[in-house]
């Protein structure tokens, strides 16, 4: 296997029967481009490939001379520009045609008691490779990799001797070069298989969940082989998060969509709502979504204070019970806010608890009552300078009183304060954290370039090119 194509699979691995979550193409002009890094770690990696002794005898008429020639390594090669295409619906194939290189090294022979050494040139001429290999998924959900085709041919070889008496066997060259080929020719496919296998188990070795914090783990095994087409080849990987406490999982499944080809980019994501929505009931069922909420947040200049004085416009009876007591408001989500992705728009929807209470002056908090929200907000996504960006509307807000400690009050009045507080000041702290946007993650050796977001009904897409970052030439460390 070459090298240029291991830079693709250990990129690649990264999905139940059940639908991914997540898709990710990987273009032809990726493809290309890999090939063409791929060219340089090639060219390295050949300068340091080293070739079995090669032994045997030629016949000089008056005996045999038994020579063994060692120590061969390449000084130069003249590496022509490989091709590397998806292959058949199976995987990838990779052709090299015309490779010629020169190599060193040392020869040693015996005749009888006489025993002579030196050293030698060689050229290989015309070396030519086809290697095709399948790609799928094991029981785990990793990426696998398996050659499945590897045709070696080696042209010619010239060789020049030495030192001692090299003039003598010189003539016989020619005796030697079928047994060079040979050699050569038979050492190139269980080379390519070696680098098979040691890439299989780095793929086997690759993390398929990951924690993203202390709250949460995301899974992304693949949920089928690679589909692949003569122009790309699609991943669909499980993309779920789960509380790391209780690993519940959601009252909903993932739903089919079909990713748009963008050939003009190198490589597209495609992340679902259901990825994003089970986030949110990851730290639902976490007991995470809740806050409690005091005056101290409150602005200063606000109208309106937590208190039961303030409170009074709204709930005549308040003050009356608890005089000249401040409050507190435990908000909490009754279910998991739920996302839904519209051409060009986000909608988010919550369902709400709200509970009051009163602080006495001992500490203790006295229950007052219990508001139901419900609201839906709105807003735009999009990508600037790496970073993804957004910002948000108010579309709805609706407060219900689910109970009361203190009798019934009217909630118009409050809920109109409620929404001018939310639009007058928590909407445009909100806008300009959103604002700031947050910097895309990137990939251990490569980053994106340029990158796009589109909004399509159930899911989103980034495309985008990508340059990989070579730190070390070494695949198993990406």
């Amino acid at each position: 296997m070459l090298p240029s194509v291991m830079v693709v699979f250990a990129i690649l691995s990264c999905t139940r029967a059940e639908n991914p979550a997540v898709q990710v193409t990987l273009t032809d002009k990726w493809l290309q481009y890999v090939k063409h890094v791929g060219a340089g770690w090639i060219q390295d990696k050949l300068e340091h490939i080293t070739f079995p002794d090669i032994s045997g005898d030629v016949d000089i008429l008056i005996g045999h001379v038994y020579y063994t020639l060692s120590g061969i390594r390449i000084t130069k090669c003249d590496l022509p520009e490989p091709v590397l295409e998806f292959f058949q619906s199976t995987g990838l194939k990779t052709s090299i045609v015309g490779l010629n290189a020169a190599l060193v090294g040392n020869w040693r022979t015996s005749f009888g008691i006489i025993h002579d050494s030196g050293s030698f040139d060689m050229a290989i001429f015309s070396v030519s490779l086809t290697s095709v290999v399948q790609l799928g998924r094991d029981p785990d959900g990793h990426l696998s990799i398996t050659s499945i085709g590897c045709e070696p041919q080696v042209g010619n070889v010239a060789i020049q001797f030495h030192g001692g008496a090299s003039f003598m066997f010189q003539p016989f060259v020619d005796h030697y070069k079928d047994k060079i080929v040979s050699v050569i020719q038979s050492n190139i496919c269980p080379n390519v298989q070696t680098a098979i296998d040691d890439l299989e188990s780095h793929l086997q070795a690759m993390s398929i969940s990951y924690d993203v914090n202390e709250v949460l783990t995301v899974e992304l095994p693949l949920t089928s082989p690679p589909v692949i087409s003569g122009d790309d080849v699609n991943l669909g990987l499980k993309g779920e998060f789960y509380s790391i406490e209780t690993h519940q999982e959601p009252p909903f499944v993932a739903q089919p969509f079909v990713l748009p080809k963008e050939p003009n980019y190198m490589m597209s994501v495609g992340l679902s709502e259901f990825m994003l929505n089970s986030a949110s009931f990851g730290y639902f069922s976490a007991g995470n979504l809740q806050v409690l909420v005091n005056d101290s947040m409150i602005p200063p200049k606000s109208p309106i204070h937590l208190n039961t004085t303030s409170m009074g416009m709204f709930i005549p009876q308040l003050p009356k019970l608890y005089p000249d007591m401040l409050m507190n408001l435990q908000v909490y989500a009754t279910e998991a806010p739920m996302l839904s992705l519209q051409m060009d728009v986000v909608e988010v929807g919550a369902q709400l608890g709200a509970k009051a209470f009163a602080i006495e002056p001992n500490g203790t908090q006295v229950p007052l009552f219990t508001l139901s929200v419900e609201t839906r907000l709105s807003g735009k996504m999009w990508i600037v300078d790496e970073k993804l960006k957004a910002n948000a509307m108010l579309d709805n807000i609706t407060l219900t009183l689910a109970s009361s400690e203190v009798g019934t009050f009217k909630m118009d009045a409050l809920e109109n304060v409620v929404k001018m507080g939310i639009n007058l000041m928590g909407l445009p702290k909100l806008n300009a954290l959103l604002g700031d946007g947050i910097v895309l993650p990137q990939m251990k050796q490569a980053q994106l370039v340029n990158p796009v977001l589109k909004l399509e009904k159930g899911f989103l897409v980034i495309s985008s090119d990508t340059k990989i970052v070579q730190t070390n030439r070494n695949f198993s460390t990406l």
